[in-house]
Order: structure tokens, then sequence, then C-alpha cells
């Protein structure tokens, strides 16, 4: 679907969320009872209210994401020091606020808990800047890396995303004032996104964190067949051969990282798996899982700038070796589900908030 123009989605997308959200937050009693007198009707320990409550918070949410980042609009003179370091770094702070929110609520409502094995971005080489390598598994694993990289490791994160995420008034309010890049991938007419990837990456700073999905998408059988597909049409027989290996993850695109890495060469590379919401992509998803009680292991593994290898092709061959490693991970640490109690000293509090 084509994103519509900067001026509809500012004037007429983002207003009528905050109307929208007023609505539902102002009627919610309603909704909630009707949500609770249907539940019989439906499978799973309270699943419609459950379901009702999660898509009212997240519009209330973004609408006041939208209502504070107008206010730091104004602030900064009507956008006139918007991109000045102090305003920057109060864009970070209001985006690790309402990410502890997000994922408080979602935690508390879904029974959620969270793992994390391997080195912390900020312990690995302490004032070093990280370029980090994630797997793609559906949004709701991609907030909680970087609610992680924001509010447990205090970076400031710079993400390589698609252009479609703009749909989202508050993710594309936010991230289009902060040193992000929306990339519209195989689209005519798009400059030359390696190049786009390498600016982003350049001068990072000490507390900095580069984020890539080199995959490009959400792991399905259907799009790991046309990926293989792509690489032997392009020739690519040995690319092909070895993403035929893998089980859990999408073939990734090297060209992104590369550029990333001769655009930062004194980085770090962090690589990053998770599971637990895998099956989580769309709101069908959310859906058939509700009620759940999960839990999400995310692992961490650094690589320190005087290990990553030389040369485009050395390169490429490492990227897959740390893939089919993380393919391999995944397939030992499949989502499992994790049994409800109300003994919360038991669990992990370190990431608790």
């Amino acid at each position: 679907m084509m994103l519509p123009p900067v001026w509809v989605r500012r004037l007429l997308i983002a207003p009528a969320v905050v109307v929208l959200a007023v609505f539902l937050l102002t009627t919610l009693p309603i909704w909630l009872l009707l949500a609770l007198a249907a539940s019989p009707l439906a499978p799973g320990h309270l699943r419609l209210p459950r379901l009702a409550f999660l898509a009212t918070f997240y519009l209330v949410w973004d609408a006041a994401a939208l209502i504070s980042l107008a206010v730091l609009w104004l602030a900064s003179g009507f956008g006139w020091k918007i991109r000045t370091p102090t305003f920057q770094r109060a864009h970070y702070v209001l985006t690790g606020k309402f990410l502890q929110a997000l994922f408080w609520v979602v935690r508390w409502s879904l029974h959620l808990t969270i793992d994390v094995v391997g080195t912390d971005p900020d312990t690995g080489m302490p004032g070093r800047p990280e370029i980090v390598v994630s797997r793609h598994a559906g949004p709701g694993d991609s907030f909680i890396l970087i609610h992680a990289l924001v509010n447990w490791f205090e970076r400031e994160p710079r993400i390589v995303l698609k252009a479609a995420l703009q749909w989202d008034p508050a993710v594309d309010v936010l991230l289009n004032r902060l040193p992000n890049r929306f990339i519209s991938p195989g689209r005519p007419g798009v400059i030359d996104l390696e190049a786009e990837v390498g600016a982003l990456a350049n001068g990072l700073d000490h507390n900095d964190a580069f984020v890539i999905f080199p995959e490009g998408g959400n792991f399905t059988p259907h799009r790991r067949t046309r990926a293989i597909a792509r690489l032997r049409d392009r020739g690519l027989e040995d690319m092909a051969v070895r993403a035929e290996g893998l089980r859990n993850v999408l073939p990734p695109k090297p060209g992104g990282l590369l550029a990333a890495i001769d655009a930062a060469p004194d980085a770090g590379v962090i690589f990053v798996a998770h599971t637990g919401l895998d099956k989580m992509l769309t709101l069908g998803d959310v859906w058939r899982e509700l009620p759940m009680d999960k839990r999400l292991v995310m692992r961490f593994w650094s690589v320190p700038p005087e290990e990553i290898p030389t040369g485009d092709k050395d390169r490429t061959a490492w990227l897959y070796d740390w893939w089919a490693r993380i393919d391999t991970w995944i397939d030992d640490h499949g989502p499992q589900p994790h049994p409800l109690s109300t003994d919360w000293a038991a669990r992990r509090s370190r990431h608790g908030s």
C-alpha cells in the first residue's frame, strides 16, 4: 500500500488518531462491558476484553506521544531547534519513557517475561559505538529490542526500517526527527540504499547503536523460498545453498551491513537473536495467541571491531556464518509456554521496567 504524502500524515492521519483515542478513552467502560458480554462467544479466558484493552491502550499511547511531540516542536521554536543536540536528547528521553509504558502494559496484559543472555551492548566495550544486527521476527520483538537499547543499555539507536511503518503517526513523527532511515526496497527511483545506510552510520559516537535488520522482513516459508530463488537468479549459487540450510530465518542481505561497517570502522558488531513472539506478526496473530503466558529470550553476541573480517566477500561469508549460528540457536530456544506465576521475585527483575 502506497504511503500517503507527509502533509496527509501530519494534518489528517495524526489528528484523527488523537480524536479516535479520546473517543475510545471516554467510552472505554462501554467497550469493555460489551467485550465482557461477548467473551463467552470467543475461546480463551477474557480474550475479547484483553484485546479491546490493548487496542485502546495503543491508540491512547500513540495519541499521547503525538501530543508530547507537538509540545517539543513548540518548545523548539516551532521546529527551529528540533535538530539541536538538546532537543535530540529530549526526543530520546521521550522515546524511553513511552517504550517503558508500552512494555509495562504489554508485559502485564500478556503475562510476558523476558530473559536476556549473552553480552550486553554496554558491557562488551563501554564507550564504543555498536552496530546491532538483529533477526526480524515481527513488530513486537523489534519494539522490545529498541526498548532494551534505550532503557536498559542507555544507547541512542539509529535504525534502518521499512517506510511502511510511517503509517503509525507517532513512529512517523518521532523517528523522522531522529537520525533514522525509512527505506523502500525495490521501489524504482529510490536512491542507492547502501549509500543511505552508510550515511546513517557516519559519525557514530560512544553511546550510539546503529540498528539494522538484514533479512528485510519477517520470516515466512514463502519468503524464504522466494529469497533463495532470487539468490539463484543473481548467480549467487553458494549463498543460495547456504540459505537452504536456514530453517528459521531468511537469508541476510549483506549490503547494508557492509556499508555500515565501512562507515563506522571503530564500531563493534552485536548480533541479536530472539524467540518467543515469533508468531505474533498481525492483529489476527495476537487474537489467536491470547491469552498468553510466554517467555521471550534475547541473545546477544558481541564482536569487537578487530575481529570483523576485511573485504566484502569475507564479510558476507562471516554474516552467513553468524546467521547459521542464530538459526541453530532459535531451534534450541523455540517459543515455549511460560507457566503463570505470582512469584515475581523469582523472575528476572533486572529488565522489568
